[in-house]
């Protein structure tokens, strides 16, 4: 199973200043695969230690922190030599340990020749309660699979190739098709082992099993979140956050059986758990967005599409038949792929701009960065109808050239109100320079 991240992988390891890599993602990403198959690929063995399951190893970790000792101590136990240059030493579920992540700083500084592996679900947890040994790891982030890497994933190399490709250079038809296979994604998500199931069974049937146990394992982990927060509540907030992808997000509207402040910090902690994403509203005036990005204006985008859907109970035998992807679950769907995307591809914070005046108001859905450029990105049901919000934009902010509109159809420009439109499936090379600009 192709991953983006592989490449990131093999440059990690082929680096001159080469730091222990820390892969983060939300539970079920498939971190854990990620090392084993590729990275390990690489070395002559491998020594992992599961550090959730192996608590007794804890104490390897604990007076000791000297990477000379500790390596002596994880060789004894595992009846293996680690070797620098040759071993693949994975300490995961690291989270699980935070005297283990204080020491991928001392491995660094005296033993820089090995190679150091640490993944964790639920790690920005442990990271908040020590001190995090910055300048001496590298971070890797991991999220659900993209579309093209779905695409390649249930055996469609040369859909994943052309899905990849600008949509200024593919055929008409073959954007049709493209846009016919994401429906499936919108209902497959990109969770690894959904995406597995469904390549061998072509079953959402079977997929919404493995959907609704993904969902319980991270039920199983509200009680491991700190501060606590009350389990149902949390439940009832994650619930509330799939149900208004694409809203503005009111902390009293989440759950209505406990407060707006508890509400608050039970969405904080998902967020800090990466089940959800904020999307905070900004000013598009200058760069970078995060500079004003508002703390009381946001929406949210859950993990994964298939998952949202599947916490929504979307009723999918009726939105299958629906031709436009804008018009499936009232355009949320299409609202949380182009989140999911952004986030995935390019930076692990997404914005959108909002403006209430009187008697005018304005709201674009994403801002894109591209070389520098704010790109306004507008998600839409079709080519025509009205883009009041996206004009006013595009005249009022000189440091947004262009706009971008995201629809159910081929790719298509409109020079003269500086708008190009392009198929859904290509959100995450929305706003790029088209090949034939140079």
């Amino acid at each position: 199973m192709y991953r983006f991240a592989n490449e990131q992988i093999a440059k990690w390891i082929d680096g001159e200043r080469r730091k222990p890599l820390v892969v983060r993602g939300a539970r079920q990403v498939g971190k854990t695969w990620l090392v084993e198959n590729v990275a390990s690929a690489r070395f002559e063995s491998i020594v992992k230690i599961d550090l959730e399951k192996r608590r007794d190893m804890h104490v390897l970790f604990g007076d000791n922190l000297d990477p000379r000792v500790v390596i002596q101590r994880l060789e004894l136990d595992s009846g293996r030599r680690i070797v620098p240059g040759k071993t693949l030493l994975f300490l995961d579920e690291i989270q699980a340990c935070p005297r283990a992540i204080m020491a991928l700083r001392y491995l660094y500084e005296q033993m820089p020749d090995l190679h150091v592996v640490a993944a964790g679900s639920l790690l920005e947890f442990a990271l908040s309660e020590i001190s995090v040994p910055v300048g001496r790891i590298q971070y890797l982030h991991l999220y659900p699979m993209t579309f093209a890497e779905y695409l390649r994933g249930i055996g469609n190399e040369v859909a994943a190739e052309t899905a990849l490709r600008h949509p200024s250079e593919v055929e008409e038809g073959l954007q049709r098709q493209l846009l016919k296979e994401l429906k499936n994604y919108f209902f497959v998500g990109g969770m690894p082992e959904c995406v597995n199931v469904y390549r061998e069974t072509v079953s959402f049937a079977e997929v919404f099993k493995v959907q609704a146990e993904v969902v319980g394992s991270y039920r199983d982990d509200f009680s491991k979140y700190s501060p606590r927060v009350n389990e149902a509540c949390l439940d009832t907030v994650l619930i509330g956050v799939a149900r208004q992808v694409g809203e503005q997000i009111k902390y009293t509207r989440l759950d209505d059986a406990h407060s707006g402040s508890t509400n608050r910090r039970a969405f904080e902690l998902l967020c800090k758990a990466r089940v959800v994403h904020k999307v905070a509203a900004c000013d598009p005036s200058g760069l970078p967005l995060k500079a004003t990005a508002s703390q009381k204006r946001f929406k949210a985008a859950l993990l994964d599409i298939g998952l949202m859907q599947n916490l929504c109970q979307v009723p999918v035998s009726m939105e299958l038949r629906q031709e436009d992807l804008l018009a499936i679950y009232r355009g949320r769907l299409a609202e949380q792929f182009v989140a999911q995307e952004l986030i995935a591809r390019h930076a692990p914070e997404i914005f959108y701009w909002a403006r209430d005046a009187r008697g005018s108001s304005a709201e674009i859905d994403f801002l894109a960065v591209r070389e520098g450029r704010i790109v306004p990105l507008e998600v839409k049901s079709g080519a025509g109808g009205s883009l009041r919000s996206l004009h006013r934009m595009l005249s009022d902010y000189r440091n947004c050239p262009e706009g971008v509109v995201l629809y159910s159809g081929p790719y298509a420009r409109r020079q003269e109100q500086r708008l190009t439109f392009m198929p859904l499936y290509s959100a995450a090379s929305a706003g790029d320079p088209r090949p034939d600009a140079a």
